[in-house]
């Protein structure tokens, strides 16, 4: 779930990027970004305040061929505010608001077991026919859900696992 202050960064940089037409670009950039930060030995050293902001910010300008200058105020402004560990929050929140914008919905599958073409075009066009848009489906395999599925889309959840109704009697039986 997007902090605040990562949908007002993502809303920024995807409305400069609509305006733009460079919303694919925009899209690419960002990730780079959020894996950058997302290393751990540098969002220790950009976060650390020991260091001055000056000096951290260098570091981002200082490596031209990592990113454009674009790219590279967004790291510093990151650095700056103190929002370096929101970078991975602010790639989700523009991706979705791209999506949005396109008429597309991401949705992730979780199954027991990996899904065969066919079952994946299936709840795919399903999918896209109830919502009345382009899905884009992501497939996750996890055991412990030992059978049926679980949907995501957006912020709604569709639970049809077999663990999750085990765990409901479960707590039914536990209840009398």
């Amino acid at each position: 779930m997007a902090t605040a202050a990562a949908r007002r960064y993502a809303k920024a940089v995807f409305e400069l990027a609509r305006d733009e037409g460079s919303v694919a670009e925009w899209a690419h950039r960002l990730h780079r970004v959020s894996e950058l930060l997302a290393d751990a030995e540098v969002a220790a050293v950009l976060t650390n305040p020991t260091i001055p902001v000056t000096q951290r910010e260098a570091l981002i300008a200082a490596a031209p061929h990592q990113f454009d200058d674009e790219t590279t105020n967004l790291a510093r402004l990151l650095i700056e505010s103190g929002r370096v560990d929101q970078a991975r929050a602010i790639e989700q929140e523009f991706q979705r608001l791209a999506d949005d914008a396109a008429g597309r919905v991401r949705a992730t599958v979780t199954t027991a077991i990996e899904l065969e073409r066919d079952d994946r075009d299936r709840v795919e066009r399903e999918l896209s026919r109830r919502l009345n848009k382009e899905v884009s489906l992501d497939v996750v395999v996890d055991p412990r859900v030992i059978g049926g599925l679980r949907l995501q889309y957006g912020d709604r959840v569709v639970d049809a696992t077999v663990a999750t109704r085990l765990q409901q009697l479960r707590r039914r039986l536990a209840a009398t």
